[in-house]
């Protein structure tokens, strides 16, 4: 029999600060999700893969490790929305921590009220770019030929030279954005407007981050090759003639 609290979109709080951490629960559970909560990264892994979440609300500073690394190896196996919580403010912090792919950030000390619209809002904003569920013996649609991309749509993945990428889904969208309009020169503003859901909370170096990221990612693979043009100034294009 199904409990009231399975149908509750379930939030992932990671906190070792006692009094913050019941403070986040409280809040949470009052505007009506399920919370389950944990004070190490270590036991956040195996909640997290024991139990899909609807939301992770991650602190930076953790006793057995940061959260940064934390987010980065969640982000190798799910796209569940990550809000970071932190004591620093400095732009530093916040650029980092949006490049590996959280999708909101947070600093200390503020309002649980707050906190609870964020995750309300972070949460609605996935549910509303989940990729479609693809159907029975549907075939998804492809990229166009002439280029080493395959691109999976209903499953937001792309193969490059056959080979699986494992990309973030800001990563997915820049290069879809890319592949499907080779020699296409985009702004970094143009490729915010594309890839993220709240450009105007972005900053545009976020972009070039981001760039550099799926880069490394295509070099591993093919290190001969440099799909993406950079054009000084302006921003990047797909490379036209292969």
């Amino acid at each position: 029999m199904t409990s009231h609290s399975d149908k509750l979109p379930r939030v992932l709080v990671v906190e070792d600060e006692p009094s913050i951490r019941d403070s986040i629960v409280y809040a949470l559970e009052s505007e009506g999700f399920a919370v389950d909560h944990t004070a190490s990264g270590g036991e956040a892994l195996a909640h997290l893969q024991a139990t899909q979440y609807a939301l992770v609300v991650l602190d930076v500073g953790l006793p057995d490790m940061n959260g940064f690394d934390l987010c980065r190896d969640l982000r190798l196996r799910s796209q569940v929305p990550v809000i970071f919580l932190t004591a620093r403010a400095s732009e530093v912090d916040r650029v980092v921590g949006l490049e590996l792919g959280a999708d909101d950030y947070v600093t200390k000390p503020f309002s649980p009220r707050e906190l609870s619209a964020r995750v309300r809002a972070n949460i609605r904003r996935a549910q509303l770019n989940a990729p479609p569920v693809p159907l029975p013996n549907a075939v998804a649609p492809r990229a166009r030929s002439g280029l080493p991309f395959e691109v999976d749509y209903e499953r937001w993945q792309i193969c490059y030279y056959s080979s699986l990428l494992t990309l973030s889904r800001y990563e997915f969208r820049l290069l879809v954005a890319l592949i499907e309009k080779p020699g296409r020169v985009y702004s970094r503003a143009q490729l915010m407007d594309l890839a993220w859901e709240e450009p105007d909370a972005s900053m545009e170096r976020t972009v070039d981050t981001h760039i550099k990221s799926v880069r490394a990612k295509l070099k591993a693979l093919r290190a001969d090759v440099d799909p993406i043009v950079t054009h000084r100034g302006i921003g990047y294009s797909m490379r036209e003639h292969w």
